[in-house]
């Protein structure tokens, strides 16, 4: 109901909207509307309560509720959908209980102001403070066969790295297969999952971590040094509903030239962001480590690498690449 009321006060760009049009709008009493008004002042948001008039939003906090999302969002699918939380485990882990019991909807998103137990690829944690990044994951039921389904990855670094440049006019580079950084520091993680068969997936969940708002002191000892934010680059408080509704916008332009053209072109846009391509790495996986040079990546995602006496194939899997030294 209250994601129901901002919509529509949002949608009045600051002008009054009478309690008598809410409560037929929503098929409630105004006395409801009432206490559902008291409550979002409780939460913080500025409403403006005036006799014969009505109500209107002055401000709002900076949160990413629903109500805040459906006001501002312009796609056709992504993000229509939305299970909000105001803290959760994962949100991955909660986008696939609801991908397989509850049969989402292709496009649905799990958004939460923070994370207890946030992680990335291989298990490893990602810090996730309470309103100061934009923590989500999103469903996809895509009708390619799952051995497609890591160019997802890239998909999504891509679609990040072109809402960050339109909100903020940073240019940001994507290290193979799911981190994005700026001057050498991550900025965003990405962890794709999926449910699949044999020939058919039933469902493929893309997390994002994009640290906008958090202060260096803010930062845990052992992450200040590789890890950076937003508002640390620019000097200044980022919108975080104006990059979430950008980047769903990305994520959706990027989904649809998939099915009608396939990853090849999401392929090229990835190659333009890299910065390890080119770059003498050092590939770390369960069975060896090696060094060679990153010459590409081929048309399933998988890096290329010349080690001099021939071009190994790098999958995403349990493999970490660094820079050689």
């Amino acid at each position: 109901m209250r994601s129901e009321i901002l919509t529509i006060l949002h949608k009045a760009k600051g002008k009054y909207v009478s309690g008598t049009y809410l409560a037929n709008k929503l098929s409630v009493s105004r006395t409801a509307i009432w206490k559902h008004i008291c409550i979002l002042k409780n939460d913080g948001y500025n409403i403006d309560s005036k006799s014969k008039n009505g109500y209107r939003i002055i401000d709002s906090p900076d949160l990413l509720t629903p109500g805040e999302i459906n006001a501002v969002l312009t796609t056709k699918t992504f993000g229509r959908t939305i299970k909000y939380y105001k803290k959760i485990d994962s949100t991955n882990n909660e986008a696939k209980k609801i991908a397989l019991d509850e049969k989402a909807p292709e496009g649905t998103i799990v958004i939460s102001e923070s994370q207890g137990d946030g992680r990335g690829r291989l298990s490893r944690g990602w810090y996730s403070p309470a309103q100061k990044g934009i923590w989500f994951s999103i469903i996809l039921r895509p009708d390619f066969l799952p051995q497609e389904a890591p160019k997802c990855t890239l998909m999504a670094a891509v679609a990040i790295a072109k809402a960050i440049y339109t909100i903020t006019g940073l240019k940001v580079g994507i290290k193979w297969p799911n981190d994005i950084l700026y001057d050498g520091k991550k900025l965003v993680g990405i962890l794709t999952e999926m449910n699949a068969e044999m020939d058919r997936i039933n469902y493929i969940v893309i997390g994002m971590g994009i640290n906008v708002n958090i202060l260096s002191q803010d930062m845990p000892e052992e992450v200040k040094d590789i890890a950076t934010s937003l508002m640390q680059i620019t000097g200044k408080k980022i919108s975080r509903l104006a990059l979430l509704q950008q980047l769903l916008v990305e994520l959706e332009n990027l989904y649809t030239t998939i099915k009608k053209h396939g990853f090849s072109p999401i392929i090229q846009d990835w190659k333009k962001y890299s910065i390890t391509l080119g770059k003498n790495i050092k590939v770390i996986s369960v069975n060896e480590t090696f060094y060679g040079k990153a010459v590409d990546i081929d048309n399933f995602g998988a890096l290329l690498v010349d080690t001099g006496e021939k071009i190994e194939r790098v999958l995403a899997g349990d493999v970490s690449i660094r820079p050689a030294k």
